[in-house]
């Protein structure tokens, strides 16, 4: 016993000391634009090579969507000096890894190789950047691809396009109504000029920032930077658009039928604030507490103690414009999707009207911190984090100040950001059923 309340006295001190050292990092531009972000840990023999770029789908004209995602895609396929097809065999081979990501306000993209591999990840990124091709065979290959991707995780995977069916309701001007996915039909078609247009607009220095991250030397860093980057021109300025939504009054009641799914769901949506807000950060915290796990309060209410629900679910995606908190659940047995909402309101009804206890507010302390240290508990999860904060937020620094926003939050907050937000008829309620629904009628 004795020992094992030592362990978990040195887990804590550990925690809380990671939590308590700064990540340091150094930053700066080149004449072309491009922000530079350099953190030096020489713990392990890795280095961490990533740019990310200020584009995602919202960057997209109506008609003309999922090219941001297309370009995760496309920009593997080669460039003048690497081979078509080569790109991924150069990383393994030399003892790499690498990947991409998009959502809609960036697009990213990393290398992870052994130290003495640095130069390489340089010049890869370079590549992309300075000399892709784009061409027809290789759009013609990654429409494939993305039809595939289409296919498995959106029209024929269960409650996969339920994201698409509520943004579409909660978002009228903004392009966050469309997913990154974007239509198939706008892909196909685009013309090749289109794509190069698309390039040559968003994926310049002057739209990105290079973060290196591990076991570098700053000074030979630099030099290679400069090296492989500078060369690179710098793109015309991005004239970004504003787009103001009107505030949802009355509630939007919508329903889809998905013929993957024998179970239904009731999904409620609300419009929330930009990421960067702070009401945006209470959010998070409510979404944890309502369904973080098997001890938040409508897991333990609709599943573990009434019986009602086989799941249960809350989040809140914020993102650079706007946020969606997104609450709901599955039915068991006779329960409705109406008796379902009324379970999950009242529990919502209860964080506006009290105030969470004192042991669930430390609870959730405690995960934010988990959460935090997880983070950045990396040489490539520190890389993502500078990116993210520096292109997204305006402030780097917040991956040392970030956590205070969330220990600073109140329980009074709480609850009335809760009143503020999670009202009835400032939401949207889709009823996610099985196609066979259609066929009773």
């Amino acid at each position: 016993m004795k020992f094992r309340l030592l362990f978990i006295l040195m887990a804590l001190f550990i925690v809380s000391a990671t939590i308590a050292q700064a990540v340091s990092y150094e930053e700066y531009d080149l004449e072309n634009g491009l922000h530079i972000i350099l953190h030096q840990d020489n713990n392990a023999p890795v280095v961490t090579t990533s740019v990310m770029y200020h584009v995602g789908a919202k960057n997209e004209q109506p008609d003309k969507t999922g090219f941001a995602h297309f370009f995760e895609h496309l920009l593997f396929e080669g460039t003048k000096n690497i081979e078509r097809g080569a790109w991924f065999k150069i990383v393994s081979s030399n003892g790499g890894q690498n990947n991409a990501n998009t959502t809609q306000d960036r697009t990213y993209y990393y290398e992870v190789f052994p130290s003495n591999n640095l130069e390489l990840g340089l010049w890869l990124e370079s590549e992309r950047m300075m000399h892709p091709i784009i061409n027809k065979i290789g759009v013609d290959t990654q429409s494939e691809v993305v039809q595939e991707e289409r296919r498995m995780r959106y029209d024929n995977a269960p409650y996969g396009r339920w994201r698409e069916q509520m943004f579409v309701h909660l978002f009228k001007k903004h392009p966050y109504r469309w997913q990154t996915i974007g239509s198939l039909e706008h892909l196909a078609n685009a013309s090749l000029e289109d794509f190069k247009e698309f390039n040559k607009k968003y994926y310049v220095p002057n739209n990105a920032v290079l973060v290196v991250a591990g076991d570098i030397e700053i000074n030979r860093t630099k030099k290679l930077i400069n090296d492989y980057f500078g060369p690179i021109p710098k793109g015309n300025t991005i004239d970004r658009q504003t787009f103001i939504e009107d505030p949802i009054t009355t509630t939007i009641k919508t329903v889809y039928h998905d013929p993957n799914i024998q179970i239904p769901a009731i999904f409620m949506g609300y419009r929330t604030p930009a990421q960067t807000d702070r009401n945006a950060y209470i959010l998070d915290m409510i979404s944890t507490y309502l369904s973080d796990g098997k001890s938040s309060k409508l897991y333990k209410k609709l599943v573990d103690e009434k019986k009602m629900a086989l799941q249960v679910f809350a989040f809140n995606g914020s993102q650079e414009d706007y946020g969606a908190y997104v609450v709901g659940a599955l039915p068991v047995g006779e329960t409705t999707l109406a008796d379902l909402k009324n379970e999950i309101d009242g529990e919502i009804q209860k964080l506006q009207s009290e105030l969470i206890s004192e042991n669930d507010y430390q609870k959730l302390q405690n995960k934010f911190e988990n959460l935090f240290v997880n983070a950045n508990g990396s040489v490539s999860g520190i890389a993502n984090s500078l990116a993210r904060y520096y292109i997204l937020y305006d402030d780097t620094n917040l991956i040392n100040t970030e956590i205070d926003i969330y220990r600073s939050i109140t329980r009074e907050e709480i609850m009335q950001v809760a009143n503020e937000y999670l009202k009835p008829n400032q939401r949207v309620e889709l009823e996610y059923l099985p196609e066979a629904v259609i066929e009773n009628k």
